[in-house]
């Protein structure tokens, strides 16, 4: 039996939910193509891992075609897309969950394959990240040097995201989380190394926070600060991002999104960076929730390689109110009863996480059953 703290009530936004856990959003590249539509088959794994009064974050999903970075990554910009996701957020809601999407444009960290004029991605300033890109053919090529947005370029972009909120609400999400974490593009305007603009949106610290603030007021204003969340990676370095003083940078930001009374911030822990492409626990690092704490009045969600026992503590401590699990998620579909019981968690299968089709993603077992 764990913490009765993890499973007690939350009330996050305009909802209140019956214990603590939350499903990361987790990319899988299982979306059907062409179009990048949500399907019967993504329906069904979110509902498995649909529990009474527990809320869900639908995977990163691009805003417009240009957001794309990964092959069959879901979008949210068309009618067949909408429409899929209906699917899912009809499953999610008979198991009497709440689910969000998150929303996502990759900025540089994409591929010439996945672009609709075949050209370069869009990106704060022309310069490459390190690394490689995953083309449309799930292959690997060095990432290419983007297209420094223009002005026009990035009006078409806030507006982008409303449009993509609305779309949202309408195929029936609870809400919407904006990514701006793990090296995409709205952490792209935020970290000098991505950005060398010289305009309004680059240069200084608040210059270069601009741009998700605006998106994240632009969303507010669009669908009610009670339905939209943000995800930040203070001490990430994923796909070749990070800043040299993240904490002012970071606190700063942190400070502004609280006073659009936004339903919830959610923090990446820096011993989880990278762990979506290998096996991380970084030692000797900070603890993002507890350094932003103070900064942020409503809830608070973190995520990075917690166990039972170390969300229990997390919660209990005050540091966060909920936690976010992302691979135990996918391998134990019934993963909140399992943490409330004290049972064991069935192991992931890393080479199944993107891509392909039932196997990994559909087939693991509730506890007690065959294979768990």
């Amino acid at each position: 039996m764990q913490s009765p703290l993890l499973f007690s009530t939350l009330k996050l936004g305009d909802f209140d939910l019956s214990h603590r856990i939350v499903m990361a959003p987790l990319t899988r590249m299982r979306a059907a193509r062409p179009g990048n539509v949500p399907h019967a088959l993504n329906a069904l794994y979110y509902t498995q891992r649909a529990s009474e009064g527990g809320l869900l974050i639908a995977e990163a999903s691009q805003i417009m075609p240009q957001g794309q970075g990964m092959p069959a990554t879901p979008g949210i910009h068309s009618d067949e897309q909408e429409a899929g996701w209906k699917l899912v957020c009809d499953g999610v809601h008979a198991r009497g969950a709440r689910i969000f999407l998150q929303l996502w444009h990759v900025g540089r960290i994409s591929h010439h394959s996945h672009q609709p004029d075949g050209g370069p991605p869009w990106a704060p300033s022309a310069i490459a990240a390190e690394g490689s890109a995953m083309t449309a053919n799930f292959e690997r090529e060095p990432f290419a040097v983007p297209r420094a947005m223009s002005l026009a370029d990035i009006e078409a972009l806030k507006e982008a995201y409303v449009c993509a909120g609305k779309r949202a609400l309408a195929a029936g999400f609870d809400g919407v989380e904006i990514h701006s974490a793990n090296g995409y593009l709205l952490e792209q305007f935020m970290h000098e190394r991505s950005n060398k603009r010289e305009d309004r949106y680059g240069g200084s610290l608040v210059n270069r926070i601009r741009l998700p603030l605006e998106v994240a007021e632009s969303l507010a204003q669009a669908l009610t600060p009670s339905k939209v969340g943000i995800r930040l990676s203070p001490f990430g370095i994923a796909n070749d991002s990070g800043d040299p003083d993240p904490e002012p940078l970071y606190r700063t930001l942190i400070q502004a999104l609280n006073r659009l009374g936004l339903a919830y911030l959610h923090l990446i822990e820096p011993r989880a960076s990278g762990a979506g492409q290998r096996e991380v626990d970084h030692q000797d690092v900070p603890s993002a929730c507890a350094m932003f704490r103070k900064d942020w009045d409503r809830v608070l969600i973190t995520a990075g390689n917690f166990t039972a026992q170390s969300a229990a503590l997390t919660v209990e401590a005050g540091h966060a109110d909920a936690i976010a699990f992302g691979r135990y998620f996918i391998a134990n579909p019934d993963l909140p009863a399992r943490i409330r019981r004290g049972q064991t968690f069935t192991p992931y299968h890393r080479p199944t996480f993107y891509g392909g089709g039932t196997e990994g993603y559909t087939d693991y077992p509730a506890y007690g059953f065959a294979g768990s």
